[in-house]
């Protein structure tokens, strides 16, 4: 068995397709969330998310797309939802791509909310915020994947919500990246290299049942 490096890529990997990919990706999930309201089921939004990936002739998916209603928005990707749930008209969600532009590979999710609950606005804008404060430490610091989400877990806390460190980042490169078996983030020694990460987010309410999702790639 060929043992490869947690960071190699393929002869035809470049960074500036990975931007790409992860820019098409985001441009999924963007036009998704904006035909999603309140009274559609989980499955009406997927049948949505279909249209969109057809309409902006996305070549691949390399990851199911999920999208998360409310209480669901606590699960894992390898997890189920519980049944089809309505989204409220005061309601938080997620949605999560995995697609493959140009032979290379975009993950992004981010939350939303529908009406104006104060905390579910904030659960949404705070996994984001999170986000951003954990890229900074790795573009800042040198830090080791452990060490990021030592950090993301503390910062989380310190905001009033509860990191899911079940949830701890992935490898991305050229299509599939799958065979370097590179294992999480979160459990990676070194300090990430740019354009092969996923930085994934994912926290709870302290005492409510629904959280938020944010990740993208560490460039």
């Amino acid at each position: 068995m060929t043992a490869y490096s947690k960071e190699a890529t393929g002869q035809q990997y470049s960074l500036a397709a990975m931007q790409q990919a992860q820019a098409s990706t985001w441009q999924v999930i963007e036009r998704l969330a904006a035909r999603i309201e309140p009274g559609m089921r989980e499955s009406d939004a997927r049948a949505v998310g279909k249209q969109v990936l057809a309409e902006l002739e996305t070549p691949r998916i390399w990851h199911p797309l999920l999208v998360r209603f409310g209480a669901n928005t606590l699960k894992m990707f390898h997890q189920r939802s519980d049944g089809d749930p309505v989204l409220g008209e005061n309601d938080i969600y997620f949605i999560d791509l995995g697609a493959v532009y140009g032979g290379h590979e975009g993950d992004a999710g981010a939350s939303f909310t529908t009406g104006n609950d104060p905390e579910m606005i904030a659960c949404a804008a705070a996994a984001k915020s999170l986000y951003v404060e954990v890229e900074a430490q790795w573009r800042t610091t040198g830090a080791t994947g452990p060490e990021l989400y030592d950090f993301a877990r503390q910062r989380a806390s310190e905001m009033g919500w509860e990191l899911n460190l079940d949830i701890k980042g992935h490898r991305v490169s050229d299509f599939p990246h799958a065979i370097y078996k590179a294992g999480d983030l979160g459990d990676y020694p070194g300090r990430p290299s740019s354009g092969l990460w996923i930085l994934e987010i994912q926290i709870r309410h302290p005492s409510k049942p629904y959280g938020a999702f944010f990740e993208d790639l560490l460039v």
